[in-house]
């Protein structure tokens, strides 16, 4: 696979993550899709709890669309045949932190809303796997730039040997 197709595959995942997530905020607030089905998952007596989760929702999906741009700018630089480059470490490494942020956010707000009766205990058993499932990128991520930072240090010191 060349540079550029790998290039255009990354885009394009990404692109469809952004298009799902655009299309699950819209529904969310525009539309009403979700509040219709989300408000039959709460109880009769509970139903004043989802506007907040909404809210919460949302508010955790902006640090996603800043993970998608930093992973946008990677790609292009694959496609620029500058895979391995120290901006692509320190992207890589801005993303494993931003994915753990985001995740400790979400799970400490999961652990408010218990305590102010706005959640289930199932909801935040529920929501550990999502928090292991951003714990698990933030870990990739990591390792990532980990390695891409050491092939770019192999690759500097092969580019001045004769």
């Amino acid at each position: 696979m060349s540079q550029k197709s790998l290039a255009r595959w990354i885009k394009g995942i990404l692109l469809g993550f952004a298009a799902f997530g655009i299309i699950f905020c819209i529904c969310a607030i525009y539309f009403g899709v979700i509040p219709l089905f989300g408000r039959d998952i709460f109880y009769e007596d509970k139903s004043y709890v989802f506007t907040p989760w909404m809210f919460f929702l949302l508010i955790t999906a902006t640090p996603c669309y800043i993970f998608l741009v930093m992973g946008w700018k990677i790609a292009v630089n694959i496609e620029n045949d500058r895979s391995f480059s120290v901006e692509n470490a320190n992207y890589l490494k801005k993303m494993a932190y931003l994915a753990l942020g985001d995740t400790i956010f979400f799970a400490l707000g999961n652990i408010v809303f218990l305590i102010l009766n706005l959640s289930h205990p199932v909801m935040l058993l529920g929501s550990l796997v999502i928090d292991f499932l951003g714990v698990s990128v933030s870990v990739g991520c990591a390792a990532l730039s980990h390695l891409v930072q050491k092939a770019t240090e192999i690759q500097t010191e092969n580019e001045l040997t004769i």
